[in-house]
């Protein structure tokens, strides 16, 4: 590929703000002594200080390259591209920000990694540019963070230990503790809230274009479940993220979930009250989405570039139980329990996560998988591998028949 012999292996799209920041302190104490690499943003002087911090951590890197570019620039960042095997980015909200990066890397036939979680852009940028990537042999993988790697390889990881031919039931239940936002997280959120019937019509044209594109090769349906108590005092309740879609489509793509699957995907609730508010606020975001003064002063609360300290992220953690029921031969019923762990689900695991997939795409050997693909599809068991030696856990934890 050219895209091998390029300047750049990897590029941080985003390095000064609040997640980008994180990424690269990792990537500073974790990447190879020889990785060519580039901090990217739109201001110098602040790119100059990322970096002073950096060498800081690891002085080999006191000469590391800046790049300057604009979200608003498309030339920037097609230039960008054009100079790098992999391309990361940390800027959103993806909606209105994202959309130039992912198209320059899919003309260049640049691999792209982001921690967005917002359907309506994923949907939106596979009508635009799946095809695209595809002929120029690009990856564009989305969802790189807490949304959704966890539940993507989770669930890759607990049907690898399911009897081969069964229909399975998998559900995920995530447990968070102490789970904290940033701005740019709740930015990524009211704009979602305000665009239901976009979202709804981005999903429409996904669908369309993916029967014609790729015919589904396994069964596989999401079911969303009801609220109910989880036998150990606690709740459970639907968890609406994308996580259960990018669950469906890596089964599509890849098979092996047995000979049919169904995923439902929930949320632990410690009390009941809780339960009983998750409406009222879910309901009180889409007001407070629609456009207006409430809105304005919502964003203003919460400005770009601020995140959790690093004292609140020390005390988040995150898990999800993976509990598979595998209906095979003659009646036969088996159960597998997995469990997906780690820290601070939001910041911490999350720029470790993105972190990781870029030097994955950049050094790993990959299946030739091309066009917008999800983490397991694109990176699969080279990024596990990562993930297990970078400290999250991925445990088998029960098994009966």
């Amino acid at each position: 590929m050219v895209s091998n012999q390029r300047p750049l292996e990897i590029a941080l799209f985003g390095a000064t703000g609040f997640t980008g920041g994180l990424v690269a302190d990792y990537l500073a104490r974790h990447a190879p002594a020889d990785l060519r690499w580039t901090l990217a943003g739109r201001n110098l002087e602040r790119l100059a200080a990322v970096r002073q911090r950096l060498a800081a951590i690891e002085p080999r890197w006191a000469n590391l390259p800046l790049t300057v570019a604009r979200a608003d620039d498309p030339a920037s960042l097609q230039a960008l591209a054009a100079s790098s095997k992999v391309l990361i980015s940390t800027v959103g909200p993806f909606l209105q920000l994202g959309e130039a990066l992912v198209a320059a890397c899919a003309a260049a036939g640049t691999d792209y990694a982001d921690i967005t979680g917002e359907p309506e852009f994923v949907d939106a940028m596979y009508v635009k540019y799946h095809e695209t990537a595809l002929v120029n042999r690009a990856r564009l993988v989305h969802c790189c963070g807490f949304d959704a790697i966890p539940s993507d390889l989770g669930a890759l990881f607990t049907v690898r230990h399911c009897p081969p031919q069964a229909r399975i039931a998998l559900r995920a239940v995530v447990r968070l503790d102490q789970a904290a936002f940033s701005s740019g997280t709740m930015r990524s959120a009211l704009g979602a809230a305000a665009r239901p019937a976009a979202m709804w019509r981005a999903a429409r044209r996904r669908h369309a274009l993916e029967r014609r594109l790729e015919p589904a090769r396994q069964p596989v349906r999401v079911t969303l479940g009801w609220p109910r108590p989880d036998g150990a005092g606690g709740w459970l309740v639907p968890m609406p993220t994308i996580d259960p879609q990018i669950v469906a489509r890596s089964a599509r793509a890849l098979g092996g979930y047995g000979s049919s699957l169904s995923y439902q995907h929930m949320l632990r609730l410690a009390h009941l009250w809780q339960v009983l508010g998750l409406p009222l606020a879910v309901t009180a975001l889409l007001l407070a989405a629609q456009p207006g003064p409430l809105r304005r002063r919502l964003q203003a609360r919460y400005p770009l570039g601020e995140g959790p300290s690093a004292k609140q992220r020390a005390q988040s953690s995150f898990a999800i139980e993976f509990t598979a029921t595998c209906h095979g031969a003659e009646g036969k019923i088996e159960r597998v329990c997995c469990r997906v762990s780690g820290g601070d689900p939001g910041y911490t695991e999350t720029s470790m996560m993105l972190a990781e997939s870029a030097l994955c795409l950049a050094r790993d050997a990959l299946p030739q998988r091309f066009g917008q693909l999800t983490p397991a599809a694109a990176l699969g068991d080279a990024l596990l591998a990562r993930l297990q030696r970078a400290g999250m856990g991925f445990a088998v934890v029960g098994s009966a028949s």
